[in-house]
């Protein structure tokens, strides 16, 4: 794939925004540095580098498919990047390793990347038949095939709903399991065709399968887990002055960032958890008032922001 392909492919998320939020940081500091948690195919970074010529960047993304085209499309600019093949739940170790420490803008735009979505071959797709993988590091753990076939019915309507928000979470993994004593789970299709089946009255919100897809992507690859974990790690890896972005496409990402953030900056934690006592000094504040969402002439270009949640915080 040229580097052409790659730009037609990829629109970035709310870029815009993401440039103005992290630029004003970038613009301060004497030797600006970011992080692009989540690289994918280079599109925020591409942006970044060219409103903030004096920074430089570091790229982190598990998809060795995506860390090769971003490369690619970034070559013009390879001496102010850096690129690293891990989750950006090892942030702070391959910092670390990269001998640096607080930086001055981070980056984690969630959920999928263009690519995982249209490469067929990667099982993400509901629209097209293929083994149903999901995995965003090929060839590391379970592929969604061996949850569904597996995994007690229990388990599955676990995910279903949390990851997914399924109302008939308990209904859809009855039916799998039906289907898998007589054949293994093997291809999208298959999948799809089981909870055509278990879900048989129309329903607004898309395609039925949309919702189970979602959640096996999140329990294949581990995704609430990494962000939990990934959060501290930024927070903490701010300079003062610094910028965090999160870019959530779920509401369990949502969440996670919303009471993450809320604690960073002393600000009253949600979802009933106890309050942050009042002598307790903010070490961040918040930049956006809630989630931002994209505009309609976005969304109406690009429908992969529609559901795209935006929340910044800035280290004091």
């Amino acid at each position: 794939m040229g580097v052409a392909s790659v730009e037609r492919i990829h629109q970035p998320v709310l870029v815009g925004r993401v440039v103005e939020l992290l630029s004003a940081a970038l613009r301060q500091a004497e030797r600006p540095v970011f992080v692009d948690a989540t690289l994918g195919l280079g599109g925020h970074s591409e942006a970044l580098l060219a409103a903030c010529p004096a920074a430089c960047g570091i790229g982190f993304d598990r998809d060795p498919q995506a860390l090769a085209l971003a490369r690619q499309r970034l070559a013009s600019d390879s001496a102010r990047m850096a690129f690293v093949a891990a989750n950006y739940d090892q942030l702070r170790a391959s910092l670390d390793q990269l001998g640096v420490g607080r930086v001055d803008a981070i980056l984690l735009d969630l959920g999928l990347s263009s690519l995982q979505i249209d490469s067929p071959e990667r099982g993400f797709a509901y629209a097209t038949d293929a083994p149903l993988d999901m995995r965003m590091t090929p060839g590391d753990g379970p592929t969604a095939a061996d949850l569904l076939n597996t995994w007690p019915e229990a388990d599955l309507a676990r995910i279903f709903r949390l990851y997914g928000d399924e109302p008939r979470a308990g209904r859809i993994a009855r039916a799998i399991v039906a289907r898998r004593d007589a054949q293994p789970f093997a291809t999208s299709a298959q999948l799809v065709e089981a909870v055509r089946a278990a879900t048989p009255a129309p329903e607004r919100g898309g395609h039925p399968a949309k919702r189970v897809f979602q959640a096996l992507r999140i329990a294949v690859n581990d995704e609430l887990d990494s962000l939990e974990k990934a959060l501290p790690q930024a927070l903490d890896g701010l300079r003062p002055g610094g910028r965090l972005v999160v870019l959530a496409y779920h509401s369990g990402e949502d969440r996670l960032v919303k009471r993450a953030f809320a604690r960073a900056a002393a600000d009253r934690v949600p979802d009933g958890l106890p309050q942050v006592p009042d002598d307790l000094r903010a070490t961040h504040r918040l930049l956006t008032k809630g989630a931002e969402r994209a505009g309609e002439a976005e969304t109406t270009e690009n429908p992969r922001a529609a559901s795209a949640r935006l929340r910044a915080i800035e280290a004091r």
